[in-house]
């Protein structure tokens, strides 16, 4: 009997060596069952979207986006989730092809429904009716900002160096904010208030070995204080985040819970994260 085909998928990327994408979903068909090959793309610069349109026509069935393509991946996509909408961004396309045989293909961003998922799910801590400070306007803090909303916090404060930069994220979201009831506001680092139960570090202070940038006193006590980095890159955050009397946690879990996100819209079929997140945490620790 010869073996089932394999369904191909990749991450897109500049740089990607370092991903470790094509672990996770190795776990996550290897749990499930599921007949696929993972691989890393290293697309040009100057030439993301030839390069995707060459991987899809080659037979594959879809890919995962990292830096700095996201907004090229958006640009592709046909069809988009309300998420990839509102961020303006996508992380995962899906190689659809339309009735009459041209491509169709689907965007997502899975950055906040995988943020959303680990600080509920794994970290325990309910988001609904809590006050949100989410620092950063950039990229990252734009593939979250809907999914934050959908929890239905009481309010999300978000601060960046450029208040108008916040401002216009906030701006972008304010309808979807309406929706949900939640009070949405923009500020610069300095002026962002206190007595936040969450924090979420979307800046790029940590890769850049920089300090928090928000003076001590924004958390409320036993808040919780995530930083989207991981490994070495997200220490001193967490040990400022110890020092507040804050649990810190890294981007690690939201990983994990984004790639899940996007196998479930690959396959029908969502895998279960625990494993695959303690695995890594493991991983990780073992390193020097």
């Amino acid at each position: 009997m010869s073996a089932p085909a394999m369904d191909l998928y990749a991450v897109a990327g500049n740089p990607v060596a370092h991903s470790r994408s094509p672990a996770i979903h190795a776990q996550f068909a290897a749990q499930t069952g599921q007949a696929l090959r993972y691989e890393r793309l290293l697309c040009p610069l100057d030439g993301f979207a030839a390069h995707i349109q060459a991987f899809a026509a080659g037979g594959a069935r879809g890919c995962n986006v990292t830096v700095p393509f996201k907004f090229e991946a958006h640009a592709l996509a046909s069809r988009l989730s309300e998420r990839a909408r509102l961020a303006g961004a996508v992380n995962t396309l899906r190689f659809d092809t339309a009735a009459d045989g041209q491509p169709d293909w689907f965007g997502d961003n899975t950055d906040g429904a995988g943020l959303v998922r680990d600080i509920e799910h794994n970290a325990g801590r309910r988001l609904a009716g809590q006050r949100i400070l989410l620092l950063g306007a950039g990229g990252a803090s734009a593939g979250v900002l809907g999914s934050l909303i959908a929890a239905r916090p009481a309010a999300i404060n978000v601060a960046n160096r450029s208040v108008d930069k916040a401002a216009r994220l906030v701006a972008q979201h304010a309808e979807w904010a309406a929706q949900h009831g939640v009070d949405l506001q923009a500020s610069n680092l300095q002026g962002c208030g206190s007595g936040f139960q969450v924090l979420i570090n979307g800046t790029s202070a940590s890769l850049a070995g920089a300090a928090v940038p928000v003076t001590e006193g924004v958390l409320a006590p036993g808040a919780l204080a995530l930083d989207m980095m991981y490994g070495p890159a997200a220490a001193p955050f967490l040990a400022w985040a110890a020092a507040q009397g804050a649990e810190g946690r890294d981007g690690l879990g939201m990983l994990v819970e984004q790639a899940a996100e996007a196998f479930a819209l690959w396959r029908g079929i969502r895998p279960d994260t625990g494993p695959v997140l303690q695995a890594l945490r493991q991983e990780l620790a073992s390193k020097p």
